[in-house]
Order: C-alpha cells, then structure tokens, then sequence
C-alpha cells in the first residue's frame, strides 16, 4: 500500500515558476513509476508527465512545450513537477499517481493517487 500527498499548489502569478511535491508514505515507492496529472471542472484527467521508477527516464506531452520538469528523490520518497512560466491553462488540479507502468498515459494504470493541490495562475 501506497499513501501519496501533494503539496506546492496554490495562488501563482502568471511567468513565474511553481514545484510540487507528491510525498510517499509506505512500502517500495522506489519500484513504482509517478505520473502527473492535471483536472479541470468538467474535464477528463490529462497526464502532464510521468518518470520511471529508477527516475532516470521521463517523458512529458507536446503540449507542456518544455516548461514541466519531473524528478523524483527515492531516497526521500518524493516526487516533483516543476513548472516554468505558469501560463492561465496551468491553471488546475494537479495529481500525483504511482502505478507500475511508467510509459501509461492512462489514469486507469495508476493504483496509487494522491488528494490533488490546486493550481490557480493569476494573470
């Protein structure tokens, strides 16, 4: 079993930077890969990001046009997603999930989630 927690979010003004974290508490957060995820009301849950167990490999959609970052520390059972120059459609909530598919784009192939933190950028 798996417990995951975000934390980072909130108010940020539009060209600024934001990190959150996904803290793990548990058993083997090292054999199970991280996703991002991010949702807004009234749509499906979209994956910003996910990073291999090892957390030397990672990959992130077009979209994001090189501003996320994802990273993880096992040895402090955390995992991070950077953002550089929030834009508007940051605006979110913003999910950490642990799943042993690192490649998934899926929220279906992702056991373990954490509550969600909300992003919201102020222009």
């Amino acid at each position: 079993q798996l417990q995951l927690v975000e934390a980072g979010g909130g108010l940020v003004q539009a060209g600024a930077s934001l990190t959150l974290s996904c803290v793990a508490s548990g058993r083997f957060f090292s054999d199970y890969a991280v996703g991002w995820f991010r949702q807004t009301p009234g749509k499906e849950r979209e994956l910003v990001g996910t990073i291999k167990w090892t957390g030397d490999s990672t990959w992130l959609p077009n979209f994001v046009d090189g501003r996320f970052t994802i990273s993880r520390d096992n040895a402090k059972n955390t995992a991070y997603l950077q953002i550089n120059r929030v834009e508007a459609e940051d605006t979110a909530a913003y999910y950490c999930a642990a799943g042993p598919m690192w490649l998934s784009r899926s929220p279906r192939d992702y056991q373990y989630w954490g509550q969600g933190t909300q992003v919201t950028v102020s222009s």
